[in-house]
């Protein structure tokens, strides 16, 4: 009796052992995963910072519109990826675009092209910026301090979509300045559809987009046709559950 009493405590103590053993891996991990996220989060935001000085918005004549003059060519100097620059009224989104030869290189890579689980902002691959795109898409991270793309979500709640203002969003590449108008802003499981960049006829496209925009949590009264083209930013949303997507139409060029 008294050995088995003995076995008895020594295995307690050796799952003692094992339990807080469990928990200091645990604890290990995950401060290291917090190191690295902030220390990723704070190496872009200095990326940020450095590249501020080739981002101007200034306004026009009347004092009225703004006029975006983005240095491309100090930004290619950085990253020939560079490709764009994207804002969206009155979220986070005001950011420098890239695009790489596949979808996942800017998962985790900054416009630096460091490791960085923060990624950067980029289009898909497929799209060529030539002028014809039927679909730009470019996608960001959901960040929790508010960067990348995390405040694309704004865009499905009721007092962004309330205010007009915000439904305009600015495309500005090498070939000038894009105005879209949004037309649908919804959440999603993750998909490949509305993300697809190429339709065999107009026809195709035509019920893509009425898809789209019957997507829409909210009525837009934006008229799209077969003959638009649009413009797609999406983002994770619920902890990558599902993803949250904005489509706007292109109205004017400059």
């Amino acid at each position: 009796m008294r050995k088995k009493a003995k076995h008895e405590k020594k295995n307690k103590n050796y799952l003692l052992i094992a339990f807080i053993l469990i928990c200091l891996v645990g604890v290990i991990y995950y401060s290291f995963r917090i190191i690295t996220w902030k220390k990723h989060t704070s190496d872009n935001e200095k990326i940020n910072n450095q590249i501020s000085n080739s981002i101007r918005i200034i306004k026009d004549e009347t004092g009225t519109e703004d006029i975006y003059d983005i240095d491309f060519e100090a930004l290619k100097e950085i990253n020939s990826d560079t490709i764009a620059y994207v804002k969206v009224n009155n979220t986070n989104i005001n950011h420098i675009v890239v695009k790489g030869t596949n979808n996942e290189y800017y998962l985790n890579h900054n416009l630096k092209k460091e490791w960085n689980n923060a990624g950067w902002i980029f289009a898909d691959y497929k799209n060529k910026f030539d002028g014809l795109d039927k679909n730009i898409v470019i996608y960001g991270h959901n960040m929790k301090d508010g960067s990348m793309f995390e405040t694309l979500k704004y865009t499905i709640e009721k007092d962004w979509y309330e205010n007009k203002e915000n439904h305009k969003v600015v495309l500005v590449t090498e070939n000038g300045t894009k105005y879209y108008q949004v037309f649908s802003t919804y959440s999603t499981k993750p998909e490949d559809y509305y993300i697809k960049t190429e339709f065999n006829n107009d026809i195709e496209f035509e019920e893509f987009l009425k898809t789209l925009k019957n997507r829409s949590v909210y009525d837009y009264g934006t008229v799209i046709s077969s003959q638009d083209k649009i413009l797609t930013l999406s983002s994770c949303l619920d902890g990558r559950k599902n993803r949250v997507v904005l489509h706007a139409k292109l109205i004017q060029e400059q």
